[in-house]
């Protein structure tokens, strides 16, 4: 045994060091590296706009930039009301095929900007650039017959004949598509639309006086100006071109850059006010984009931002903060499984994880890096274990939880100096700390926390977990650390080398120990400034929604359908009606996209003559070759609503998450809930029929502080939030 433990050691470390080398060669012979940001400006004092009860009860400022943005000059680097300006803050013009940003100083702040040998970036530096600005400049693109997308050289233009051409009012047009580039709020911002180079850049002879807002999704922490090339959004949306729409897009409505709903709509205003000061309004505007680009698009309403008129939301959540509530409780699972629990033999059979995380998950499923979880058993003296199948949680947060909320993590990339990766904390709160604020260490507030959260309690209820294996996972599971107590996760090596490898799987070292280890609550600050600045869901739902996503369940993708029910739940609540909320879902191999869109007109176009949802508007499901399985008010019934499953609910079973797996609310919009004495809890019966009686004294010692009351509420949301309030 001795020696089987020996050889497995060697293996491993030859592994690892083979792909230290790799990393350091990579790291070092990164592109990044010769232009990343080593000094930072002076800090900048700019406030943010006031809001004192919510964003959409605050009257935004007028304008003070004068529309449009005129060609080779750069639009506004200082947002209107959105705060100061982020730094550090990386330039992404060359890896949009935009070219190097503009000089706007010599003391070293911000990227370096070299002189140019043709295509090639010479050795000589010329400037720096700190905001990234970008000259507006047009490029035209064409569709060839072979359904390609090729640049066209307005000095060297393509013979009509190898042009594709589309049907616009009768007319066949050819399809070349020109895109306006530039930057706004320091974003790179688009406008694409049908029209040949013999036309003025304010000329739109083939628009249909439709415009499509196009959002986009990712996770990531701030500090970057995002990457987007001119020829994606042509070939994004070329059905939607061809048939004469405009579309119009930002890296600062790409939530792969940032969650700042204030900046994003502070941006995304701006775009569209470029747009309209060209080509004038729009008839309306229908906003798409998955995931991050889905969720933009329900807050963007809530908030009354004025950009979009109708939303088609895909592989939406309701918000990124709520969603960070279940998602950052699966590495305090993860971690509970390897390291923890006495019955690993339990959890290593995938399917019983499900029980606790609510989340999918498969015995037999691959995972990307399964050697990760034996070599990190073995450095922690444990036995190891191979895992035997994946989850969700897995699949979907591992990773994420360190960007998100470890503020010594940052990114893998080279994009800043060492120096300044020392300095800089980096998070999802970071990157809203003018919204969150900085607690009295000086690290972002964050509105994380699972104090009283009973982990286990539905399937402890159904018999499915023992009483005593609920009170050892409550007892053992912890929370995350504070955060000026929490560490990076890689691990440093004899001559400086780093580790990009997870030595620390799951986080374990930033997860509180103990018998009980202690839980933590949000900060209450934080939690209220998320929801007055428009970054919760509350449920306002002011314009039509297609909450539209393929059912990918069976693929541990952390887009889950449930995510549709979440958001519908707090419609519900907040207008006791989901009239302007419909949701369609299809197998993975079919995309209703252009049933969407025509629904989404109809449904616009009735609006605009004082109509409600046009009555074939409805809730329904798509099978793989398109066909309506079932459509109706009741498809979606199901444990979301507490109802028998709807023809829909069937076909693609949802799932739920650790929150609602603790006697949470669907919604999942509490941050904290109304703590009751364990005692208290036991006589209201959240323990159905269980006999925990005889194990009172260990509930009260895990959870000294008292559990959740379980009746939904919010103890942090601000009181006069409601819809009396206006909104």
């Amino acid at each position: 045994m001795v020696k089987w433990l020996f050889w497995a050691g060697v293996l491993l470390l030859s592994g690892l060091l083979v792909t230290v080398g790799y990393y350091q060669y990579r790291d070092w012979h990164h592109p990044y590296r010769a232009i990343q940001v080593r000094q930072l400006p002076p800090p900048e004092s700019r406030p943010m706009l006031s809001i004192e009860t919510h964003l959409a009860l605050t009257p935004r400022p007028p304008e003070t930039y004068v529309f449009p943005i005129p060609l080779g000059q750069v639009g506004p680097a200082e947002p209107l009301y959105a705060g100061a300006r982020q730094y550090p803050f990386f330039c992404m013009t060359l890896a949009s095929g935009l070219g190097q940003p503009l000089i706007d100083n010599q003391r070293g702040e911000g990227v370096a900007v070299y002189d140019e040998r043709g295509s090639q970036l010479g050795d000589t530096i010329l400037g720096y650039s700190r905001d990234c600005g970008l000259p507006s400049v047009l490029n035209y693109f064409y569709l060839d017959r072979h359904g390609a997308l090729r640049s066209y050289l307005p000095d060297n233009p393509v013979p009509p004949s190898q042009v594709a051409q589309t049907e616009i009012g009768g007319r066949s047009v050819a399809q070349i598509y020109r895109v306006e580039s530039g930057t706004i709020n320091r974003y790179i911002y688009h406008i694409a639309m049908l029209a040949t180079p013999a036309t003025a850049r304010e000329q739109a002879p083939w628009w249909n006086r439709k415009l499509i807002y196009q959002f986009h999704g990712g996770s990531g922490i701030g500090f970057r100006q995002g990457r987007l090339k001119p020829s994606k959004i042509v070939r994004k949306r070329l059905q939607q071109l061809q048939q004469g729409y405009a579309v119009i897009s930002s890296t600062g409505n790409k939530t792969s850059y940032t969650y700042d709903m204030v900046r994003a709509e502070d941006t995304a205003r701006r775009v569209k006010h470029q747009f309209v000061s060209l080509y004038g309004q729009p008839r309306y505007t229908i906003g798409i984009g998955g995931s991050g680009g889905g969720l933009s698009q329900y807050l963007m309403a809530q908030n009354r931002s004025q950009v979009i008129d109708g939303a088609l939301a895909l592989y939406a959540y309701p918000d990124m903060v709520t969603q960070a509530l279940y998602g950052l409780d699966c590495d305090l699972f993860n971690t509970y499984y390897a390291f923890r629990s006495p019955r690993r033999h339990r959890w290593q059979d995938f399917d019983n994880r499900t029980e606790l995380e609510g989340l999918n998950a498969a015995a037999g499923f691959s995972q990307r890096a399964p050697f990760l979880e034996p070599l990190n058993q073995l450095l922690h003296g444990r036995w190891p274990s191979w895992p035997q199948g994946s989850s969700e949680c897995i699949n979907g947060w591992f990773g994420l939880s360190a960007l998100i909320h470890n503020p010594r993590q940052g990114y893998i990339r080279p994009m800043f100096s060492d120096a300044i990766n020392r300095q800089q904390h980096w998070s999802y709160w970071e990157d809203l700390v003018q919204i969150f604020g900085r607690d009295q260490h000086g690290f972002a507030r964050a509105a994380w926390g699972n104090r009283g959260v009973q982990y286990g309690l539905r399937p402890l209820r159904q018999g499915r977990i023992s009483v005593p294996e609920f009170l050892h996972l409550n007892r053992h599971i912890g929370s995350w650390q504070a955060t000026e107590g929490m560490s990076r996760e890689a691990i440093w090596m004899p001559l400086g080398m780093q580790l990009p490898l997870w030595l620390s799987l799951w986080g374990n070292h930033n997860i509180t120990e103990g018998a009980p280890a202690p839980r933590r609550q949000p900060d209450p600050h934080a939690v209220a400034r998320a929801y007055r600045t428009g970054q919760v869901f509350v449920g306002a739902n002011p314009i039509p929604v297609i909450d539209l996503r393929h059912y990918l369940e069976e693929r541990l993708d952390m887009h889950h359908l449930s995510a549709s029910f979440e958001a519908r739940s707090r419609i519900l609540d907040w207008h006791g009606h989901t009239d302007n909320q419909v949701i369609w879902v299809s197998d993975y191999r079919y995309t209703p996209l252009k049933e969407a869109f025509e629904a989404m007109e109809l449904w616009l176009q009735a609006r605009l003559m004082g109509q409600s949802r046009p009555a074939q508007i409805e809730d329904q499901c798509f099978d793989a070759n398109g066909r309506v399985l079932q459509r109706g008010a009741e498809v979606w019934d199901g444990r979301w609503n507490g109802r028998q499953p709807g023809a829909c609910s069937k076909r693609y079973p949802h799932f739920s998450n650790a929150r609602v797996q603790a006697g949470g609310p669907w919604r999942g919009s509490v941050f904290q809930c109304r703590l009751l004495p364990v005692d208290e809890a036991l006589a209201q019966g959240q323990y159905g029929e269980v006999a925990v009686a005889p194990y009172l004294a260990q509930l009260r010692q895990v959870f000294p502080d008292g559990v959740c009351d379980l009746t939904g509420v919010d103890a942090m949301r601000p009181p006069d939030l409601t819809p009396a309030a206006g909104f």
